[in-house]
């Protein structure tokens, strides 16, 4: 088995390393950063434990044990008072051991764990292999010096060594600095990284409102030369497609201005003229006319630059239900006290209208609720009718397209009603969808974000 196959085959069964990264730029920018420091910091740490500190450490103890059994060997040849002054006086000035005699003492036999263990192991190691009678030390009890004790026939001859000389102290230092190294390394890191990393989130906000229908007339490129690339790009489209939004406005409400003369015209000439079956059709056919001019104009103004303005939801739909929906129409109402959002007032209440508009003429009751979870507000109008197939809702929501087996927002209309409904919702940073509704009819699903 070649070694991409069998590489394929071990990444399916481990856990996916995407899983364990972090999820935000930052966080992976602080992850690329920390980890190669990190990596970087142990193995100092390592090489200067292994080959530095316990080098010296052990040279250190080695020495000091060589010190104790010079004094222990004078003693030996000489085991009076007097050899004993002479043995701590020599001690003292040439060795900076302070040494006693303990009569008729033993061993300790309790011992004390040590924050220096591996040092303490440096430490057994040495008195062990340069003396031949029991000892015992502890390095806890005193904290600049270190006790050790060793057993000479009856007595205990008692050795107080500085700490210094027994171990490597500079390594705390070190430590210490390189711990504090680290951390002043860290916060720069930081303190750069949000600066690098704030154009971004504010190219990010940009264009949330922007997809939201909310203009962000401050924002400026700024940061590093890709970031600023980005944002002038993102501005040019936002000025391309608000363009474009007018122009398309401006051209159908031309349209329709120029359309109304000759339409207003008619109306007075069918008005002054005598009744007749054909009559009534023309002004039919006319009538349609205006609400096909309406219609146009409606969707062309769905992405207009109106004010965003704050309110609540739940009210707007209750007073839209009490002027659409009949008592005998409206099978349920519920819809939470209070849903704030910021929306385009006029462009919302269009869509609502259309959807309700839609469902009393396909439907003999209605049901509507509302309410709110995880910063988003869902709205929900059911049905008894007849529905929209599976296969058909993507379809319905095209432009200028009319159902024919089916039934359709604006059926008697241009085919316009489900689009002005999505690109109301979908401006708002939202999202309709139909659906099959347990009452047999149609359920649309409007969600929005709630306002902060």
């Amino acid at each position: 088995m070649t070694v991409a196959p069998l590489w394929r085959k071990l990444r399916k069964r481990l856990p996916a390393l995407r899983d364990y990264t972090p999820k935000t730029l930052f966080g992976r920018s602080m992850l690329i950063v920390a980890l190669p420091v990190l990596v970087m910091q142990i193995a100092v740490v390592f090489m200067f434990f292994d080959r530095h500190w316990q080098s010296a450490s052990t040279s250190l103890s080695e020495g000091v044990v060589g010190d104790i059994s010079v004094v222990l060997e004078l003693y030996s040849e000489n085991p009076t008072m007097q050899g004993l002054q002479k043995v701590q006086k020599l001690s003292l000035e040439k060795m900076n051991l302070s040494v006693a005699l303990m009569l008729d003492e033993e061993l300790p036999t309790s011992t004390h764990s040590s924050f220096n263990s591996p040092l303490d192991r440096t430490l057994r190691r040495a008195l062990a292999a340069k003396l031949v009678l029991p000892f015992w030390f502890d390095t806890n009890r005193f904290p600049a010096y270190v006790d050790i004790r060793v057993q000479v026939g009856k007595d205990v001859m008692r050795f107080i060594a500085p700490r210094d000389k027994v171990y490597a102290t500079t390594g705390d230092i070190f430590v210490a600095w390189l711990v504090a190294a680290t951390l002043i390394l860290m916060a720069v890191v930081l303190l750069f990284t949000r600066i690098q990393l704030r154009p971004i989130l504010q190219l990010s906000k940009a264009a949330d409102r922007l997809g939201k229908g909310l203009d962000m007339p401050n924002f400026k490129a700024s940061g590093p030369t890709e970031v600023r690339q980005a944002s002038e790009a993102f501005i040019k489209m936002r000025e391309r497609i608000s363009r474009f939004v007018a122009q398309r406005t401006e051209m159908l409400a031309g349209v329709s201005h120029d359309l109304r003369t000759p339409l207003t015209r008619l109306k007075l000439q069918f008005a002054m003229m005598e009744k007749t079956p054909e009559l009534d059709a023309a002004r039919k056919d006319l009538q349609r006319m205006q609400e096909m001019l309406e219609g146009y104009l409606d969707f062309a103004q769905g992405e207009s630059e109106a004010e965003s303005v704050k309110l609540d939801i739940s009210e707007m739909l209750r007073e839209l239900v009490a002027q659409l929906l009949t008592e005998e129409q409206l099978a349920k109402l519920d819809v939470s006290a209070s849903l704030m959002v910021r929306v385009r007032a006029q462009s919302i209440e269009r869509c609502l209208t259309n959807i309700l508009e839609n469902a009393v003429r396909y439907a003999d009751k209605v049901w509507v609720s509302a309410y709110t979870n995880d910063d988003m507000i869902f709205i929900i109008i059911e049905d008894n009718g007849p529905g929209i197939p599976k296969n058909a809702r993507e379809q319905a929501f095209r432009p200028f397209n009319r159902l024919d087996e089916a039934r359709n927002l604006n059926t008697e209309g241009v085919g316009l009603g489900l689009s002005i409904a999505r690109d109301a919702v979908q401006s708002h940073g939202g999202h309709i969808r139909l659906d099959d509704s347990s009452h047999g009819g149609l359920l649309v699903e409007v969600i929005l974000p709630a306002s902060r």
